[in-house]
Parts: C-alpha cells; structure tokens; sequence
C-alpha cells in the first residue's frame, strides 16, 4: 500500500517536473526571441540615426559639387565672351598699334609676292617623265598665296601674342608686389597702379598704363578691370581681375588677399618650368620623330632624284603622299596632346 502510494508521488513528481521544463523551455525561447527582436529593433534605429548624417553630409557634398561646376561653367562663358574674335583685338593683344585694314592691305601684298615668286620659280614648270607632262604650277600659285594672306601672317600675330604672354607672365608677380607693399604703407590702390605703369618695363607697364588712363577718365574699377583682362587673357590677370573685383565690392585685408595671389602666381611659374623641364626628352623625341620622314626623304632627293620625284608626278605617289601626311598630322597631334600641360 505504501509502494503504490510512493509510486504515484514518484510519477506526479516527475510529471511536474517534465511540465514545469517545457514551460521554462517555451518561455525561455520566447524571451530570447523577444530580445534579439528588441535588439535589433535598437540596432536599426541606431543604424538610421548613423546613416541620417552620412545622407546629410553627402547630399550636401553633392550640391557643393554642383555649384561649384555652375561656377566654373559661368567663369568659362564669362571668359569666353570677353575674349575677342575679331582682328582688331588680336592686334591689341599682339601689342601692335596696327589698323585692321592696314593689317589685311600687308596681308594681301604678301600673298601677291609669294603668288609672284612661286610663279617665277616654276616659269619652265618641271621637266616631264615617262612622257607624262606636269601643269602643277597653277595648283602651286594658289597655296602660295594662301600660304602669304591667311597662313604666315596669322602665325606671325600669334607669335608676338605668346611672346608677349611670356614677357607679361614673368613680371606680373614683382607688380602685385609692389601692390602689397603700397598698400601697406597706405598709398590708395590707383596710385600703386599708376607706380606699376611708370616703373615697370614693357609690355606690363603700357598695359597698367591703359589700365590707369581708363580709370582715369570715369570708367569704374571693375569696367576697366574687364578691359585690362579682355587684352590680356591670361589665367594670372583673370585671378588678378576677380581679388580686385570681390575687394571693392564687399571689402577686405586686400594686401593679404594680393600678397597669397603674388604666391599662387610664383609657384604656378615654378610649376610650368618644371614641367618644362620634365617633358623636354618627350618634345624632343616627338621632334626627332616629326622631322625624321623630311630627313630621309631630302636624303633621297639628293640621291636618287627620279626615284623620288615618282611621288610627286603619278596618281600613285600623290595617294602615297596624301596618305602619309595624314599619318604624320595624326601622329604628332597625338604626340602634342601627350606632352602639351596646361596649367
């Protein structure tokens, strides 16, 4: 009787036992799920909260960018519109006191006398081969006088316009200093102008010159900035043009403001003649390059006339020739692109 009862206290025991295990079992797994659901709720509103500020900063990184690519696009346009297309204003920036009409009047005597000489030296014309009779004279005639009214001139203007540049690039930054330390002594900003234009050499002097002269006569400071930088388009006077400009405008320290400019200006000079330096072996492998078919093609003239003279006197050389000329110009375009840095 006390084994029987000892047993069903043994089996309700132990019934109470596998019970009360399942339930510890299903709310202990509820609990977790509960919290890792918890937690990763927390998880995601702390990763929202981190990625609101990255969102922020980069959309703000994107409208700086964009604004800043509408101001270059303004600056370029400005720019462009401020340069000149007409004969006029690439005389001025030659530095020529020339008249356009004078200007056209020596272009076209030159392009006469080379027709003329072109003309004169080919009077017999060449002598015929294998019976085949060349009347290239005419064609010959025409290139000269293109070549004398629209070829050599313009490179002749844009010739004196590089070296002008050059000359006016190499004493800019000595005239912003004298600038800075006028303006530290207190002298008023025209007056180191006109400073520059009496003591400075040309072409830099006869330019602040104009540029004071303008002023001078009523013009604002800002009109005859815009005039100074339309003769003289270089990226050192535009830099020059905008400090002015923002200065009178909205005011400012304009010594520091010139004196960090005179800085930028010399280093962008240690720059180029660096890079000069650095691309001298590539120009001058380009060159060797560029000039070597002329070379062996003078070499075999002086050889061997009539094997060279095929090129220019049947349909098959002309193709040849044709041919050739293309390949060098692609050639050293691509040549000129690779070691060409502009800065």
């Amino acid at each position: 009787m006390l084994g029987g009862d000892l047993m069903i206290y043994l089996v309700a025991g132990l019934a109470f036992v596998a019970l009360a295990g399942i339930g510890l079992a299903l709310t202990g797994s509820d609990g977790n799920t509960a919290t890792k659901r918890a937690r990763q709720l927390k998880d995601g509103r702390s990763a929202n909260k981190s990625r609101q500020p990255q969102d922020a900063a980069s959309q703000r990184r994107r409208q700086t960018q964009q604004m800043l690519k509408k101001l270059r696009e303004r600056d370029e346009a400005r720019r462009k519109s401020l340069l000149p297309q007409d004969i006029r204003g690439k005389l001025l920036q030659a530095g020529l006191d020339m008249k356009p009409e004078t200007f056209w009047i020596a272009s076209a005597v030159l392009g006469l006398v080379l027709a003329v000489l072109t003309f004169l030296s080919g009077a017999e014309g060449p002598p015929p081969i294998a019976g085949i009779e060349i009347k290239s004279r005419p064609a010959m005639v025409v290139a000269g006088a293109i070549a004398g009214f629209l070829g050599i001139p313009r490179w002749l203007l844009g010739f004196l316009t590089k070296r002008r540049y050059k000359k006016m690039t190499a004493q800019f930054a000595d005239a912003i200093d004298i600038i800075v330390r006028g303006v530290k002594s207190g002298l008023p900003l025209t007056e180191c102008l006109r400073i520059i234009a009496r003591e400075s050499p040309a072409p830099l002097g006869a330019e602040f010159k104009t540029l004071t002269d303008n002023i001078q006569m009523g013009t604002t400071i800002e009109r005859a900035l815009q005039q100074f930088y339309k003769r003289v388009p270089l990226p050192e006077v535009n830099f020059f043009v905008i400090v002015l400009t923002i200065q009178s405008k909205s005011g400012g320290n304009l010594s520091e403001a010139l004196g960090n400019l005179s800085k930028v200006i010399r280093e962008r000079k240690m720059m180029r003649e660096k890079i000069k330096a650095m691309s001298s072996e590539a120009k001058a492998s380009a060159g060797i390059i560029a000039a070597l078919p002329f070379a062996v093609g003078i070499m075999v003239f002086m050889t061997t006339p009539s094997y060279m003279m095929e090129l220019f006197y049947k349909p098959t050389g002309h193709m040849i020739l044709f041919m050739g000329v293309g390949l060098m110009f692609t050639g050293v375009t691509v040549m000129r692109r690779m070691i060409n840095f502009d800065i």
